[in-house]
């Protein structure tokens, strides 16, 4: 009697679990069917390298021949780090990474342009791995690349040591020596310097793109307060340079609500009124 009782109750507790036994396996079936289709397990390149039609890859030895001054400050670049002395790896490393496969450009006797890509003309090769960068291209204020008013090489070196200056830039120039070459009235020289300026432009501004006018990382007087802010000791104030700017944040951002106009420096005056 006791034996028939437990299989009774054992019986019950099956039928309790075996909703849920259902809803385990289907679990179970379907991370196994994400895994097996998962991009770990697939062969596609997902960045192809720009193509030219009828060419193979011959490697950086190549091109060293004609662009030894290129080839000789190359190893230096962050873009050399994924270059690979291996013939698999000539289309995904390298100069034939960006430039695309090189035979039909040695054939023709080199030349800009011939049966060769120039990411300085056209972006789409630096797109394909900066696809980051690419996203904030979109955004409503950006810089008009995507447009083919501007290039990534106008701001960046590709083959330098630093690919944040521009090619045959000075090695210790200012770290906003690319911004200057368009903004010049605002990187000019002042009597009286923003010191945000010390830092260079990208302290308040994004260089490809952002939601905010004028590119700025922030909107409103949120971007001033990261850097001018005062311990508060009264909730009712806002303390910036041990005066109370409550009433002149209502009126609108630092530089809207008719004070400090002369974001980027004055002349006249150290507190950048005017």
């Amino acid at each position: 009697m006791k034996h028939r009782l437990k299989t009774i109750m054992h019986s019950s507790r099956l039928k309790d679990w075996a909703p849920f036994s259902f809803l385990i396996a289907c679990a179970i079936s379907t991370l196994l069917l994400l895994s097996s289709s998962s991009c770990s397990s697939t062969t596609r390149s997902v960045v192809v390298p720009p193509q030219v039609e009828g060419a193979h890859y011959v490697g950086n030895q190549k091109c060293e021949d004609c662009h030894a001054e290129i080839t000789r400050q190359f190893p230096g670049s962050v873009h050399s780090r994924f270059f690979k002395e291996d013939e698999s790896y000539h289309g995904v490393s390298g100069c034939e990474s960006c430039h695309g496969a090189g035979s039909k450009h040695i054939q023709a006797g080199g030349g800009k342009n011939v049966f060769i890509h120039n990411p300085g003309k056209d972006p789409q090769p630096c797109l394909e791995c900066h696809q980051e960068k690419h996203a904030e291209f979109s955004l409503p204020q950006h810089h008009p690349v995507l447009e083919g008013q501007m290039n990534c090489v106008d701001c960046h070196d590709p083959h330098g040591r630093d690919i944040f200056k521009q090619p045959g830039g000075l090695g210790l120039a200012r770290q906003d020596q690319q911004c200057a070459q368009c903004h010049r009235e605002q990187t000019r020289s002042f009597v009286f310097v923003h010191e945000g300026m010390q830092d260079g432009c990208t302290t308040c501004h994004q260089p490809h793109g952002s939601i905010h006018d004028k590119m700025l990382t922030q909107r409103d007087s949120n971007l001033c307060l990261r850097c001018h802010s005062q311990m508060q000791f009264d909730p009712s104030q806002v303390l910036v340079g041990k005066v109370d700017h409550s009433a002149f944040l209502s009126m609108g951002t630092c530089w809207t609500a008719g004070c400090h106009t002369a974001v980027h420096g004055s002349m006249v005056n150290p507190r950048l009124l005017y």
